[in-house]
């Protein structure tokens, strides 16, 4: 693939905007869970550590605290990102496992070896995937399998990540794992599989020149 554009779905910080059609969760019922997936929780705890990857990440990645903070500035609603994130990730494990469909670490291994050519090595790529996507390095192997997966799901379902088919398949995964957001994070809609106070979708496709366009 090293002489050939490769497309990749990526996970954006902003999602689609839509009217909320699930129940949200409360402490109540849920202490110390910031969403209940499939009867698992994602905790609190869990979520803020994954925004720590990230705020770490962009404290390396710049010595600039006028940078720092104007990086801090552009990702404001980081919390509920990652957690939309990490719950369309659970979605979309299921939406593909329903559909017998899999990704290899090989195959992760050939996109990410593709990416990095484009972008000018592993460092150039990991600053890509943080700046524009939110996405820590230690994550990102992670995220290409997940790209590579909606991609392979859209595939066996005849269709691409644009196509209402491809969403439906989302979102019959999402009823079956009655997603349950707590409130501070907004609620979920079933239908589009999306956290409902966002505002771009969450798929976009990009080129492994590092060009995009809305998916």
């Amino acid at each position: 693939m090293h002489r050939r554009r490769r497309t990749a779905l990526v996970l954006s910080a902003a999602l689609a905007a839509a009217a909320p059609l699930l129940t949200a969760c409360g402490s109540d019922a849920h202490p110390g869970a910031a969403a209940v997936v499939g009867g698992q929780r994602i905790t609190v705890s869990q979520l803020e550590n994954r925004v720590t990857e990230v705020r770490d990440a962009q404290r390396a990645a710049v010595t600039d605290e006028t940078q720092y903070k104007q990086a801090i500035a552009k990702t404001g609603t980081l919390t509920r990102d990652v957690l939309h994130g990490m719950v369309l990730d659970r979605v979309l494990h299921r939406a593909a496992a329903d559909a017998g469909v899999s990704v290899t670490r090989k195959e992760v291994q050939e996109l990410r070896s593709g990416l990095e050519e484009q972008a000018g090595g592993t460092k150039g790529l990991e600053t890509t995937w943080l700046q524009q996507y939110g996405i820590a390095p230690e994550r990102l192997d992670e995220n290409l399998g997940l790209q590579l997966e909606a991609q392979k799901l859209a595939g066996k379902l005849g269709t691409d990540t644009s196509n209402p088919a491809f969403w439906n398949a989302l979102s019959k995964a999402s009823k079956q794992l009655d997603v349950d957001l707590n409130p501070r994070y907004g609620t979920w809609d079933v239908t589009k599989s999306t956290r409902v106070d966002a505002k771009t979708p969450w798929v976009r496709e990009v080129s492994a020149a590092g060009s995009e366009k809305s998916a």
